[in-house]
């Protein structure tokens, strides 16, 4: 009997095992993908970015406090809102750095930088950070919790004082806005007149003020005194109506004073930018009979179009065409010697 019926049932697993061998071949992956393209999108566009990137780290690189520094860094901010609303990320960046000569041991860093972002950022303020800390530069950006900001880090202390001073009285700011009644404007450079925020507001500006920050404790403002300024410059001041909803684009175009002998300076991004082109003009540094300078590009990105590690005149110094995503933390060096034979 029992012979019987394997005989007349065996087709039965055979078929089922067939079947089985089939779906993990042929289906399941392409299931599977069809799936996550479906669903996917609709379930991230509910998730905030923050809790998606930090869990999808803690599986890859494993639980530790350092994550969040990824985090900040990718995200360009908290990451609290879901579709990345409350990120300030620019999707199309350029920027020139002008080298002016001002004798034989002192320029001005003139630095214009245009972001245009990929959400509009609802915000009528930008705040300036001036440090001479480099403890305080390595950071702020990751400090900060206002969308829009720079920072200007002075390599040389003894100039601190100076060079906020030059910033304040340079610093020319063009918008790309909403207005009241929702339209897209423009307004050009103009210089608006920064407010400097209290010593002991500045909790309110910079995390660190206010707790730790992983391996980093909390900071003192009292230890700072002698080496940050925050500035913040109210944006509806340049709009034709006076009133900014949110901000489209920014250029900011601003002027340090540096030390020649430092044989360097440098840029770095804020926020995560997409960085078309970084212009250089050196033209205007030798002063005063002084020596010719040769110069080199140091990119410390992701990768970029440069050409090998090479010393330039700077008639010959030329565009560098980055065309890639640059983070909080990336940027590049520009480097000058004397020139040799």
């Amino acid at each position: 009997m029992l012979r019987q019926v394997l005989a007349v049932a065996w087709p039965l697993p055979a078929l089922a095992g067939l079947g089985l061998l089939a779906y993990e071949l042929f289906l399941h992956q392409r299931l599977v993908a069809e799936l996550g393209r479906i669903s996917g999108p609709n379930i991230l566009a509910h998730l905030l970015p923050s809790e998606v990137l930090r869990t999808f780290l803690s599986s890859i690189y494993g639980a530790n406090e350092a994550n969040q520094d990824v985090v900040s860094g990718l995200l360009g901010g908290e990451g609290v809102h879901p579709q990345g609303g409350d990120l300030t990320i620019s999707t199309n960046t350029t920027v020139k750095l002008e080298l002016q000569g001002i004798d034989a041991k002192a320029y001005h860093l003139v630095t214009t930088q245009s972001y245009q972002f990929r959400h509009t950022v609802p915000v009528d303020r930008f705040v300036l950070f001036v440090t001479s800390s480099v403890l305080l530069r390595d950071t702020i950006s990751a400090a900060c919790r206002f969308p829009l900001f720079e920072l200007y880090f002075i390599p040389d202390p003894s100039q601190f004082l100076d060079s906020v001073d030059d910033m304040l009285h340079s610093t020319q700011i063009a918008i790309d806005y909403i207005d009241h009644d929702n339209n897209r404007r423009s307004a050009e450079p103009s210089q608006i007149p920064p407010v400097e925020v209290r010593f002991d507001q500045w909790p309110n500006y910079l995390t660190f003020f206010r707790e730790a920050m992983g391996p980093l404790p909390k900071l003192s403002s009292h230890n700072h005194l002698g080496d940050l300024r925050i500035f913040e410059c109210d944006l509806s001041g340049i709009a034709d109506d006076h009133v900014v909803r949110a901000i489209c684009g920014l250029t900011i175009n601003s002027r340090t004073l540096q030390r020649t002998s430092d044989g360097f300076c440098y840029w770095q991004s804020p926020y995560p930018s997409y960085v078309e082109r970084i212009t250089f003009d050196v033209r205007s540094l030798a002063v005063d009979h002084a020596p010719e300078q040769e110069f080199s590009v140091m990119p410390f990105t992701f990768r970029s179009n440069t050409l090998p590690a090479q010393w330039l005149s700077a008639e010959d110094l030329s565009d560098l065409y980055v065309r890639s995503w640059v983070l909080p933390g990336h940027g590049i060096a520009l480097l000058w010697r004397e020139m040799r034979d």
